[in-house]
């Protein structure tokens, strides 16, 4: 007998009658007996129950959990990118549709004060790439390459190279110089694909080869540094951009280049420009007169490889300025170097030819040059002891060879002496025993002193850069005695200031300062500014009374009508001067030196010469009577 019976809300099937069994049927058995319900207990069927239903509300709960925090991610993740990174996603998706290009200026030409053309722009095809378009995979990057460069007939050896060194630029200059053909037809196919582009670029051409030692006042234009690409990026310059590097072309780089222009584009997916979003046009470079005159330049080297020539010497500096103005009209270091050299992509051969040359080329030494000024000096220290009234143009002294001092002779150039000397005769006769006395004293007469000869010395604008807009210009050296005190370790001797008194020593000057004082006495007593620009507003300032001036100039001229330049009595104008020899080291020739002004009654130019180690020939002055010769007859009447 089989009945139903309610335990805790649960129906268990009871059998009371074993006979019973026999009278179900089978199929009632199967429907109604589960292997799971034979012979449990009630409270085996409770625990079950309980087990069963467990798991299930378990993993609804973690599920909902796992849920609210994918929501949370998801949402934390929108607003990062949507506020906190707003910004920055904007500009890489512009990035992704975008293009930006610099459009940059035609550089200003450099002419002569004769308009004669000295450094211009020869035009070629550079190939430019959009970095972000080049493959990252370097298997992929060698077969694009050698693609690039088989379309275009170039070498592609320096690409991966210049890919990883412009690893964070948006280009890449790939190749300069494309040839002519290949550009255009680029150009001509593929003209708005703006992921690797042709742009209309130049490459800076000089007059140097014909005229190398302009290289040194030119200057040349070159790869912008590595250490200053950050900072010129904000002035539109571009990793492989040129720049100056050197002379004029880095003093003037900001006027020479003008301001790059800038095109935004939109492109498609694959890198085609689509249209243009905005433009600003590129202001072309400033040309640039400059005050020199190429062909006094061109001759006074032609000078220079004749004379030297035949001293057996190889360097030499040569200064030509206006006196009136302050302009330069040649600034000559000699020997020289092509700065084409350089602006094309010099080798490592060529460089290190240049480094090792004994002569240094590239070392420019009207400017940059240290020397002892020898005799050159004298008329500034003669102007001092006028101004300081420590002489007149009256007072005298006797030479006799030298003047003794503890045991010790600084001698004359004439063994026997010069005989009863005035400033005049000092100056064209370059007395030393003059110098010796009013520099240092001698007796009962006293002297300018070393502090005295140091300081006007600096009035005249020794010891320090004259300002000329040329880069790393040399100060020259104004010894002093606590100088030598802490240097030398060694106190001031009246020996010291009787050496500088005659310019030998530690006193030192540049070719362009010896230049410029010598212009002051040509035109007056203005000591001024020097430029290398044309026309530029003359600038000076007055240091030297007219009539002390009028006395060096006068003392100057007798130099050459019976001193020490008599030679230049042969030149079609007359000229005025002051020839020096310069010790400056022992057992090695002396430096020689002429700085003088010309014509006499209205100077036009003053002209400065240095032979390195010419020696005791005055190799300077027939030099520099060969420029003076030059200029009365190509340009006195211009």
């Amino acid at each position: 007998m089989i009945f139903r019976r309610a335990h805790k809300n649960r129906s268990v099937f009871s059998i009371t009658d074993d006979d019973s069994i026999g009278n179900l049927d089978s199929g009632m058995l199967d429907d109604s007996f589960d292997d799971a319900l034979v012979h449990r207990s009630v409270s085996d069927l409770s625990t079950g129950s309980y087990l069963g239903n467990f798991p299930a509300q378990r993993v609804r709960r973690i599920g909902a959990i796992l849920l609210c925090i994918v929501f949370a991610i998801f949402f934390l993740r929108i607003g990062n990118w949507q506020i906190l990174k707003g910004d920055e996603y904007r500009v890489i998706a512009d990035n992704n549709r975008t293009r930006t290009k610099i459009v940059i200026p035609n550089r200003g030409v450099i002419f002569d004060r004769n308009e004669q053309i000295l450094a211009w722009n020869t035009p070629e095809f550079h190939l430019i790439a959009t970095r972000s378009d080049i493959p990252m995979d370097s298997s992929e990057r060698f077969t694009y390459f050698e693609n690039i460069a088989a379309t275009f007939h170039i070498d592609g050896n320096t690409f991966e190279e210049r890919y990883s060194e412009a690893a964070e630029d948006a280009t890449i200059l790939l190749a300069e110089d494309v040839p002519y053909m290949e550009a255009l037809a680029y150009m001509s196919e593929h003209g708005t694909d703006s992921s690797l582009m042709i742009e209309l670029a130049s490459t800076r051409s000089y007059i140097t080869n014909n005229i190398p030692t302009l290289s040194h006042v030119l200057g040349f234009t070159g790869p912008i540094a590595k250490d200053d690409v950050e900072s010129l990026r904000g002035k539109g310059y571009r990793r492989f951009d040129s720049i100056g590097k050197q002379g004029i072309e880095a003093v003037y780089e900001s006027t020479l280049r003008g301001i790059p222009g800038v095109e935004v584009m939109e492109v498609d997916a694959q890198g085609r420009t689509i249209r243009t979003l905005q433009k600003t046009d590129a202001m072309n470079g400033e040309n640039l007169v400059l005050s020199i005159d190429a062909g006094l330049t061109a001759a006074i080297e032609s000078v220079l490889s004749v004379h030297l020539a035949k001293a057996e010497v190889k360097r030499a500096a040569v200064v030509v300025s206006d006196p009136k103005t302050g302009e330069i009209l040649s600034l000559v270091s000699y020997p020289a170097f092509d700065a084409n050299l350089f602006a094309r992509g010099i080798t490592q051969e060529e460089y290190s030819a240049l480094l090792n040359d004994p002569n240094a080329p590239l070392f420019p030494r009207a400017t940059q040059g240290e020397y002892p000024s020898g005799s050159t000096i004298k008329p500034v220290y003669a102007a001092a002891a006028l101004m300081e009234g420590v002489i007149t143009p009256s007072t005298s002294f006797l030479s006799t060879g030298g003047i003794w001092l503890g045991g010790r002779l600084f001698p004359d150039w004439r063994k026997a002496g010069h005989g009863v000397t005035n400033v005049y005769k000092a100056i064209a006769d370059s007395v030393n025993t003059f110098f010796y006395i009013i520099g240092g004293g001698n007796g009962s007469f006293e002297g300018l002193g070393i502090d005295r000869l140091m300081s006007y010395a600096k009035v005249f604008g020794f010891g320090s850069p004259s300002g000329i807009d040329l880069p790393n210009e040399a100060s020259g050296f104004l010894p002093s005695k606590e100088w030598k005190e802490q240097v030398k370790n060694e106190p001031w001797y009246i020996g010291d200031t009787y050496n500088v008194s005659i310019g030998q020593g530690d006193f030192l000057v540049t070719p362009l300062q010896m230049n410029r004082s010598t212009a002051t006495f040509a035109n007056g007593g203005m000591l001024m500014k020097l430029h290398m620009v044309k026309d530029a507003i003359p600038e000076g300032v007055r240091i030297v009374p007219e009539d002390v001036a009028a006395i060096i100039r006068d003392a100057m001229r007798e130099t050459v009508t019976w001193g020490s330049a008599t030679t230049l009595l042969e030149l079609s104008e007359p000229v005025a001067g002051k020839t020096g020899t310069a010790q400056w080291a022992t057992g090695r020739d002396e430096h020689t030196w002429f700085t003088g002004f010309g014509p006499f009654d209205d100077p036009k130019i003053a002209v400065t010469v240095i032979v390195e180690q010419g020696g005791g020939n005055y190799y300077a002055t027939p030099i520099a009577k060969d420029i003076f010769s030059w200029w009365f007859m190509n340009r006195m009447n211009q």
